[in-house]
């Protein structure tokens, strides 16, 4: 099977014995003589995938079965941006949102429409090259919410703030599973899957049960917290394939060795590629100016002279390495590295920043 090197935010890579475990469940799935693309979401077939994945995420997380619920969502973390202020945010009250880039926008936009939102703190006036540190967080908030990291702009938190005993809710789709977190702090977790923990096509949400009970009753049934967790995300036909794959995800962190390995690994990958681009100051800039502060999972930069993007980015293609480019909102590129990307990857873009630079210097 022939793989190149996909730096691609999302939809992003899989391991590989998740693909070939997904191969043959799109085949044929327990022996049922049926694949996963065709069996009853209340058959006893697909009951044991759905279990197997909610138990399995809650264990990689650490959490408690018994404290915490997992819902398995359609509509992207574009629809939590919504549904997040629709069931926890009532008209009168207010949230406070930390603007670290394009998604916490996003967020903030769909939450004003529902309630009152205090913006406690933006990196926006550098372009969103940090992470804030000072909060002006409001008393007798309902929630704060930040987004975990920034796929955009390639900022990431790596200590959470104190939020004085009010709920803390984290868009987490692109690191999740990949840092060894205490994820308890977190009353409420929303994922789109597709960046670090499964394919397109369903959304994780990972709260804490007596976050959930105090969510209005007062909403469309379907756009519910309350209706999913009753179901258990059976109200409606749930994803059954992408759900399949998330608990094959889960499953390839345990066998790894868990998030603490997980973390080793992310930190050992992006230090090759930010070293590289380090050893040519004068010909590269990364985009995230403070060190403590860059992301993990996405690595973002820039050539000082944008004449020779399109020249780096053609050599990137001849070598096997796909999904470079930077987001439109800014430009320059991006190597996103998720727990499935292969440190060799991360070698091979190194190698190429070096000789691209002493060709072009």
């Amino acid at each position: 099977m022939r793989r190149i090197y996909n730096f691609s935010a999302g939809p992003a890579i899989l391991p590989v014995p998740v693909l070939e475990a997904a191969s043959q469940a799109v085949l044929e799935i327990n022996g049922s003589g049926m694949s996963i693309l065709e069996v009853s979401h209340r058959g006893k077939d697909y009951e044991a995938i759905h279990q197997d994945a909610k138990e399995r995420l809650l264990r990689v997380l650490e959490l408690s079965a018994e404290e915490y619920t997992v819902l398995f969502l359609g509509g992207g973390a574009s629809l939590q941006f919504a549904m997040l202020p629709m069931n926890l945010l009532g008209k009168e009250d207010t949230a406070d949102y930390v603007h670290t880039g394009e998604w916490s926008k996003k967020a903030i936009g769909e939450a004003k429409r529902f309630g009152k939102v205090n913006v406690a703190a933006s990196s926006e006036d550098s372009k969103f090259s940090y992470i804030p540190k000072e909060l002006n967080l409001t008393a007798g908030a309902k929630y704060v919410h930040l987004t975990t990291n920034n796929t955009i702009e390639g900022t990431e938190w790596k200590q959470f703030p104190d939020t004085n005993g009010v709920p803390l809710v984290v868009d987490a789709s692109s690191d999740i599973m990949a840092r060894n977190i205490d994820y308890s702090r977190f009353d409420l977790i929303y994922a789109g899957a597709q960046k670090n923990a499964g394919p397109a096509g369903v959304t994780l949400v990972i709260a804490r049960k007596s976050y959930l009970e105090t969510a209005t009753d007062d909403i469309s049934t379907i756009l519910s917290y309350k209706t999913h967790a009753k179901g258990d995300s059976l109200y409606n036909t749930p994803p059954a394939f992408p759900i399949f794959v998330v608990g094959q995800v889960a499953k390839w962190v345990e066998e790894q060795g868990g998030l603490a390995v997980m973390q080793k690994r992310n930190e050992e990958k992006a230090s090759v590629l930010y070293s590289a681009l380090e050893a040519h100051p004068d010909f590269y800039e990364p985009a995230v100016t403070v060190e403590e502060d860059r992301s993990l999972m996405n690595v973002t930069f820039r050539i000082k002279n944008a004449d020779l993007d399109k020249a780096f980015l053609a050599g990137s293609i001849e070598r096997e390495m796909d999904g470079l480019k930077g987001h439109r909102a800014v430009g320059g590129f991006r190597a996103s590295i998720y727990n499935a990307f292969p440190k060799a990857g991360c070698e091979a873009l190194a190698e190429y920043l070096h000789e691209f630079a002493a060709k072009n210097a």
